[in-house]
């Protein structure tokens, strides 16, 4: 298993260190037991399985404070289903939520389309 340093390591995940130091400041690269405040930060081959995971639920649509309820499942043996089980509930909510919006905009556009209407009724008497 290799080390990298916090810039290897964004070579490696075309991430920049800003990012992959908020990532671990979130807790989404797991326990970061053993390192004191300031010391060279160490990284290795399971951080960037972790990396590459946040990155493919990121595609999916999750929030980085979706993928923090998740991410550890991913890489707890026997636990990987129900990760995916909660990726499910929490793509079937963002579906709900976007159902929602979308029937709101609706009205708007119809209301918006209702206003134009009598205020070029409204022009055409001038």
């Amino acid at each position: 298993m290799s080390d990298y340093k916090i810039g290897e390591l964004a070579k490696l995940t075309n991430l920049t260190t800003r990012t992959i130091r908020y990532y671990e400041e979130l807790g989404l690269l797991g326990t970061r037991d053993g390192r004191c405040q300031g010391q060279t930060r160490y990284f290795d081959n399971n951080d960037i399985e972790r990396l590459k995971k946040i990155h493919q639920l990121k595609g999916l649509g999750l929030s980085l404070e979706e993928i923090a309820q998740v991410i550890d499942l991913y890489f707890t043996d026997g636990r990987i289903l129900e990760g995916k089980r909660k990726v499910i509930e929490i793509l079937s909510t963002h579906v709900s939520s976007t159902e929602k919006k979308i029937i709101e905009l609706t009205a708007f556009k119809k209301e918006s389309e209702e206003n134009i209407a009598r205020i070029k009724a409204i022009m055409k008497e001038y």
